[in-house]
Formats: C-alpha cells, sequence, structure tokens
C-alpha cells in the first residue's frame, strides 16, 4: 500500500478540503500520514489569503523539497501561482489549483510534472468523498459553501474560489450525523459568508432552516455559526439562532472597519453599524459578539482610526481580532493611493488591542462567581484541563482553565463555577 503525507496550512475551510483530499485517497487505497518522515511524497494544502500565510506555506515546501521528497503543492497559493511556483521552485511535482484536488489519484499515479489550475474555479463540494478528519476531538468544522459573490477590496479569497457556491441542507446534516456517531460534540458551520447559504440553490437564504434541521439530531451538543456578513443579519436569523437551544449563542460577524469613508473603499457596506449591534444583543440577550477589523487600509487617516477606536470602546465586543492590512496583488486595492506606513499601521494595531484588552478584561470578571456549561477540551493526567464556553470558538478566542479530581472526557460538557479570570481567559471549578 503506497503511503502518502499531507500537511494543512490556513483556515479551517482549507482545513475541511484537505480532509476530503485524504479521503479521496483512503477511498483509493492510500495509506495516509500527517508524518512527513513516514513517506517519500507529501501533499502541502497551502494557504495564500496573506503574505505571512504564503511565506509559511513555501517554507514547508522547501523544508520538504531539501529532505529530498515528492511535492504536491494545492491550495490557494498554487491557484494564484501555479507558474510562478514551478519557476521558482522548480523541484515541486505538482501544482494543483482550489477546485482541482479531485483528481489528486491521477496526478499522484503520473511520473510527469502536472499543473491541474482552472483559471476560472467553481467549487463544488464533492458529496461522494467522506473526509478523513486530521483531528479528532470536541469540535469539527463542516463547509457549508464555498467561494463568495462579493469583492471586498482587501480579499483574494473570490479571485482563488469562485462565485458562491451552497451545499444541500440534505447533505450537510448527513454530514454532521456523521460526526456525532464519531463522537463530536460541537459543529462549527463555515463558509466565505455563511449568512448568505441557500440563495444560489434555494433562491432565499435558508440558514435559519438549517439551524433548524440540525438542531434535531440526537447528541449533538453545539452548534456555532462563524463569518456572517452584516447586511444579511436578519431579524429571522438572529430569532432563530436565540430560540434553538444547541445553537451557541455567539455572533462571528467580522466587521472590518466602522468609518463609511473607509468601508466604501473597501467595498464593504458603509452604514452605521451600532443600530445592528444592539439589534443582536436585544434579540439574543446575553449573546457574545466577536468581530474582526483591518487597520492600515490605504487611505485610512487618523480620523478613521480614531472613529473606529471610538466605536470599539462603545461597542464593548466581546471577541475581537485586528488585522494590519497586507497588500495582495490581484485584489482591487493593490494599486490603491494614499498606503499607510507599516509603522502607522502597527501603532494603530497596538492601540486597537489596548483598548479591547481591557474591554475583554471586565467582561470575563463580571463572569467570576457564575456558572457555565463549558466543553472540555482537553486534559492532563495532573488534572489540568482545558475547557471553552459558548462564547469562544476553538483556537481563536478564550479558555477555561480548570484544576479537578473528576474524570472528564474531551467533548463532555460539564457545568463549571468561574472563579477568576484574566484579560482573555477563565479559571474555573467543575461542580
Amino acid at each position: 500500500m503506497k503511503k502518502i503525507a499531507l500537511i494543512s496550512h490556513g483556515c479551517a475551510k482549507n482545513l475541511v478540503d484537505s480532509e476530503l483530499i485524504l479521503g479521496i485517497l483512503a477511498q483509493n487505497g492510500y495509506e495516509v500520514t500527517l508524518n512527513e518522515d513516514e513517506t517519500d511524497t507529501v501533499i502541502v494544502n497551502t494557504c495564500s489569503f496573506i503574505c505571512d500565510a504564503e511565506r509559511e506555506s513555501i517554507r514547508s515546501i522547501l523544508e520538504l523539497i531539501e529532505k529530498g521528497k515528492r511535492v504536491i503543492v494545492t491550495g490557494c497559493l498554487s491557484q494564484k501561482h501555479p507558474e510562478e511556483l514551478k519557476k521558482e521552485i522548480p523541484e515541486i511535482s505538482a501544482v494543483v489549483g482550489t477546485t482541482d484536488f479531485t483528481k489528486i489519484v491521477d496526478i499522484l499515479e503520473s511520473d510527469k510534472y502536472i499543473c491541474r489550475v482552472n483559471p476560472n474555479p467553481e467549487y463544488i463540494y464533492p458529496e461522494n468523498i467522506e473526509r478523513q478528519q486530521i483531528t479528532m476531538g470536541a469540535s469539527s468544522y463542516i463547509k457549508i459553501a464555498d467561494g463568495c459573490n462579493y469583492r471586498c477590496g482587501y480579499c483574494i479569497i473570490p479571485y482563488l474560489r469562485g462565485n458562491y457556491h451552497s451545499r444541500e441542507i440534505e447533505c450537510i446534516v448527513e454530514e454532521a450525523k456523521k460526526m456525532v456517531n464519531k463522537g463530536v460534540t460541537e459543529i462549527i458551520l463555515v463558509a466565505q459568508d455563511t449568512t448568505s447559504y441557500g440563495i444560489d440553490i434555494y433562491q432565499k437564504p435558508m440558514l435559519p432552516k438549517l439551524l433548524e434541521e440540525l438542531n434535531q439530531i440526537d447528541s449533538l451538543g453545539w452548534i456555532r455559526v462563524m463569518y456572517a456578513y452584516p447586511t444579511m443579519m436578519s431579524d429571522e436569523l438572529l430569532d432563530t439562532i436565540a430560540k434553538l437551544d444547541k445553537v451557541a449563542k455567539y455572533i462571528d460577524i467580522p466587521l472590518q472597519h466602522s468609518h463609511p469613508e473607509i468601508l466604501r473603499m473597501m467595498n464593504r457596506p458603509a452604514f452605521d453599524y451600532r443600530p445592528m449591534i444592539e439589534n443582536i444583543r436585544k434579540r439574543i440577550p446575553g449573546a457574545a459578539i466577536r468581530t474582526a477589523f483591518i487597520v492600515g487600509y490605504p487611505g485610512e487617516k487618523e480620523e478613521h482610526f480614531e472613529h473606529l477606536c471610538q466605536f470599539v470602546q462603545e461597542m464593548k465586543f466581546d471577541r475581537m481580532g485586528v488585522f494590519i492590512y497586507s497588500r495582495e496583488k490581484g485584489t482591487p486595492s493593490y494599486n490603491m493611493p494614499n498606503r499607510v506606513n507599516t509603522r502607522i499601521a502597527k501603532s494603530r494595531y497596538k492601540k486597537l488591542m489596548k483598548i479591547q484588552q481591557e474591554v475583554s478584561a471586565a467582561r470575563n470578571k463580571s463572569f467570576v462567581g457564575k456558572t457555565l456549561p463549558c466543553i472540555i477540551e482537553c486534559c492532563s493526567d495532573e488534572g489540568a484541563v482545558i475547557a471553552r464556553t459558548e462564547y469562544d470558538a476553538p483556537e481563536i478566542d478564550g479558555v477555561v482553565n480548570i484544576q479537578t479530581n473528576k474524570i472528564v472526557i474531551p467533548g463532555d460538557i460539564e457545568t463549571v463555577k468561574i472563579t477568576s479570570s484574566t484579560e482573555y481567559d477563565l479559571i474555573g471549578e467543575i461542580e
């Protein structure tokens, strides 16, 4: 049996593609491994969202070639730079685009260099493939759609994955049931924009209906929705999240900026987001709102940034990420004038994060003395347990640190009393 290794970079959506690749290999008689030292052939599923992600992917490729491996490069970096990759790293054995990975077996079995990259990608989820999960634990991601119909000024994704394509509700529910049968407690719905789910195949937004169907799955603990879009945050969706007991009261809605002038330059919805945030909090009492902002976008003046600082102080987001603008070739913003000095952009990043740190510390302190259901992530033999509340997504948000003599299992949802807090994490004990 041939053994193939895979290294996955990038976001949760790319992770799902990596697991689909492993599923294809398994269905075709390959033995798969995540340890590149166990085989001569390695697939590297790359990310190309920002420059740092590209550098990380390229570093992996070069290290593997230095070890004498046969390297097949897939994913976003392949889609973005197919010719440049082969030219700069001639030792690469194949370059495979974002929508061409279903042909991975043919590519592996060829002894010639292959470049399989569709210049006009359209991502259609391969429903006939059963994913081979790279990580098995409390949570698992389910991709409900891919591609994007928006053209935000800073984002390369639509050009790498094509327009928006939803999966059918029945397929998603069936996959979720399989995950639960494998022991997954929390499923996390991902797409470039989850709130547009269903419009392309059902002619209307169907995320509320999908959530209702998923909520009926026995033994499923939590359902989490990521990557909402501001103009799609309907009352119907909010009311559905509020009423369904398994849906985490957690709204992930990257806003990117607050000033309408910058939002227009970003080709984002340019309106006052305050009423929308207030509506979320009114319709879902106690909901945690996570957002993300970009600082240093071309044309961002000090007055624009101060507007953003004031907005963050006023809105008191429960969770927040900040990114320094990354100039990406192929995006609408690439040739925009009035670029912001890197030093200034970094300074703005630090200032905004400091504001949020104070907001987060105060919010976490408000949980002290309360009891919260928490999902167990991992535990040690010494009794140290890492858990999460429903207000925290894995890997990007905070955790609950617990010391206990009780035997707990990853994926269990336990009642935890919060005893203290830090800026980003909580400390508690299992009752």
